[in-house]
């Protein structure tokens, strides 16, 4: 009876410890910086999606400039997406819904300049 505790409890314990360690889409400022235009900001980020990650739909309250450093990723948008490879650049519309995904079986990697509304959070979650 002991034996079989302790396999299961292992067994459970190491589900858990794998799911927790499940890869995730990170988004990390690089800078911000005050414009001349009244009420916006320019924020650099970079962004990181595993293989078989992507950043969920969400919108920006600005547009969105990227730039693949590695990788590749499909940005879905409008009910359309397109694959951008290393060096290709995209730009997303103020508000609109999109998201990333890497269906590739390496990490990639983005950098992109918002230029936003200054004091709104950079993205907001969309079901």
């Amino acid at each position: 009876m002991f034996k079989k505790s302790l396999v299961a409890l292992l067994v459970v314990g190491s589900v858990g410890a794998i799911a927790a360690q499940a890869p995730a889409f990170k988004r990390t400022v690089l800078q911000t910086m005050e414009l001349s235009i009244a009420g916006r900001e320019a924020v650099t980020a970079k962004a990181e999606l595993p293989a078989e990650v992507s950043s969920g739909r969400h919108t920006h309250p600005g547009e969105e400039i990227g730039y693949v450093l590695e990788g590749a990723v499909t940005v879905e948008r409008d009910g359309q997406s397109k694959t951008f490879k290393v060096g290709e650049t995209f730009a997303i519309p103020a508000g609109q819904v999109h998201n990333a995904v890497n269906g590739g079986t390496v990490q990639a990697t983005i950098v992109s300049t918002y230029i936003v509304e200054k004091g709104k959070p950079l993205a907001t979650p969309v079901k």
